[in-house]
């Protein structure tokens, strides 16, 4: 291919300047004519518009009625969660009124029963032995020194958050039922008179367990921090607490695992009294008839003159000579 200057030119500089000369493609050229030709039609712009309009006031629409129904639906929740926090206040108020009562009425019988005991001595003597049994079944309140223990879970880390890290704390950050008995019989077995965790009192039948995400003492939820009260002698207490081969497992599981474990001396805790036991049977004790041949025989009563004949020593003794007989 000659140029017309009289020199050769070659196929790919004459396509690139047909590309060049023709910028637009020859079908987007003629749909663009096609177009200019035909009249305008402002009836479907219209239209369309108004189409538009109305999607974006029927979405307005849904919005407004999603968001009356949201705050409808929280407000609903929170008016059910008001009214169930009143009646939980109503329950509690009521549950005091009758511990109250309770306690009065204790106290009125407490009374009445020393009164009525104290005005013989064999009443007195049985007076005795229902303090000392009512202690030990932890019935009455009790004040003195002794030894606090409180354990606590571990204190929660970033990673812990649901938002920003893992959505379930580990688990063996968290104090358990087994961790509060291991406590509790290592004080009794230390010598502690009376135990009680966060107020409340511990006797022969109550039972820790682990319900769900709570600690129940005697059927009642017990909080973290859980702090353990034991009367006794501190030194002794501490001393041998220590030693407990379960107390040092886990003094050494709080440390891997970051959970609380303290103790310290006190000298003065006051333990309320615990729950009355509930009495199931009772029944009189037989007495046993005195048989024949027993050494109990033919011995006369502490109070009866010695029989005739015998010296002051009693029965079978020889008496003192007497000086110059």
């Amino acid at each position: 291919m000659t140029t017309p200057g009289g020199g050769l030119r070659s196929a790919g500089a004459s396509l690139l300047d047909q590309v060049l000369a023709e910028t637009l493609d020859p079908a987007y050229a003629q749909a663009a004519r096609a177009r200019e030709g035909r009249p305008e039609q402002p009836a479907r712009r219209t239209w369309g518009r108004v189409a538009v309009a109305l999607v974006m006031v029927a979405a307005g629409l849904l919005a407004a009625v999603t968001y009356h129904l949201t705050a409808a639906g929280a407000e609903g929740r929170q008016e059910v969660r008001a009214a169930l926090i009143a009646d939980i206040d109503d329950a509690q108020d009521v549950t005091d009124a009758l511990a109250a009562d309770l306690e009065e009425a204790r106290a009125a019988v407490a009374t009445a029963q020393e009164s009525a005991l104290t005005a013989s001595a064999e009443g007195r003597e049985v007076l005795g032995a229902l303090d000392a049994a009512e202690q030990m079944a932890g019935t009455v309140a009790v004040t003195g020194p002794g030894l606090l223990v409180t354990l606590a879970d571990a204190e929660a880390e970033a990673e812990d958050d649901p938002v920003g890290g893992d959505a379930e704390a580990d688990p063996r950050g968290r104090i358990r039922d087994d961790d509060i008995q291991v406590v509790v019989n290592a004080l009794w077995a230390a010598g502690a008179e009376a135990v009680s965790i966060n107020g409340q009192r511990l006797s022969a039948t109550t039972a820790i367990r682990f319900a769900g995400e709570a600690v129940l003492v005697d059927f009642r939820p017990v909080t973290n921090p859980y702090e353990i009260s034991a009367i006794g002698d501190p030194q002794t207490l501490r001393s041998r607490f220590l030693t407990v081969p379960e107390v040092i497992g886990l003094a050494g599981t709080s440390e891997a695992f970051g959970l609380r474990f303290d103790f310290a001396e006190r000298d003065e805790l006051s333990l309320p009294a615990g729950r009355t036991p509930q009495l199931r049977s009772a029944g009189l004790v037989p007495e046993e008839p005195a048989t024949e041949g027993t050494a109990t025989e033919g011995v006369p009563e502490p109070d009866a003159p010695p029989p005739a004949g015998t010296a002051p020593g009693g029965p079978g003794t020889t008496p003192d000579p007497t000086p110059g007989g």
